[in-house]
């Protein structure tokens, strides 16, 4: 699992790279639909959740206070789950991350057939529920994604990769490695949200439907792949690792 994580952290023609920075343009289409379609609020991004929560708080401009705590309640035990499962699977890395995007893919579908099949609006049950799905989903994923550890693709959130890329800059006396995948990171997410934001100008449902697809497609092709490493790595772990 370590040359695993150090390969895909050299490259980012690694399968392993690729498949989270798939997952980072996916965090664009859930929390375009969150914070634009369900009443600013954000289903992946905690730290912009907890700042938006004491806005709030502080009534500043009618900001939500219930949605932020549903979505942090939902994303605590969303990473508690990731967590559990984590300990339970982290050594056998093709069967953890096949577990974890299962149920990203299931939880995402399930909010985008809510959204599909009644009208949801911000600050109603329904609502609350999508939010609820979702932030779970992202839970798991980031429980999931810190377990594996690639460097700079934490797949939801930014501000250490921007940092990263200034600050090991040749600017600033650095030698400038792994500025393409962080540059790479950074446009996965701009884009997802971009296009996330413009599906959304069709129906709620849309963006999420597209985030669980990709989701999948990742699943579905990085998964082989990893288990093919795996295997050649460890010719015995192809009988011992399917479960």
């Amino acid at each position: 699992m370590a040359e695993l994580k150090q390969r895909a952290a050299a490259s980012i023609r690694h399968p392993l790279s690729r498949a989270l920075l798939a997952l980072t343009f996916t965090t664009g289409f859930v929390d375009a639909a969150s914070y634009l379609g369900l009443g600013h609020v954000f289903t992946a991004n905690m730290t912009g959740n907890v700042v938006l929560l004491g806005f709030g708080i502080a009534g500043g401009n009618g900001l939500p206070v219930l949605a932020p705590l549903v979505s942090l309640a939902a994303f605590l035990a969303g990473s508690l789950a990731g967590g559990v499962l984590a300990a339970r699977l982290g050594e056998r890395h093709p069967v953890h991350l096949a577990r974890a995007l299962a149920i990203e893919v299931a939880l995402i579908a399930a909010a985008a057939v809510i959204a599909a099949a009644i009208s949801v609006h911000p600050g109603t049950v329904a609502a609350g529920v999508v939010i609820a799905l979702l932030a779970f989903a992202m839970g798991v994923r980031n429980a999931t994604v810190r377990r594996i550890a690639v460097p700079d693709l934490t797949t939801t959130v930014l501000t250490m990769t921007l940092t990263g890329l200034a600050a090991d800059s040749p600017l600033a006396g650095g030698t400038g490695k792994g500025s393409t995948r962080r540059v790479a990171a950074v446009l996965a997410m701009l884009t997802g949200a971009c296009a996330g934001a413009l599906l959304l100008k069709t129906s709620l449902c849309v963006p999420l439907i597209a985030a669980a697809v990709l989701a999948l497609v990742t699943w579905l092709v990085y998964i082989p792949a990893a288990r093919r490493e795996a295997d050649a790595a460890d010719p015995g772990r192809g009988q011992r690792g399917r479960g």
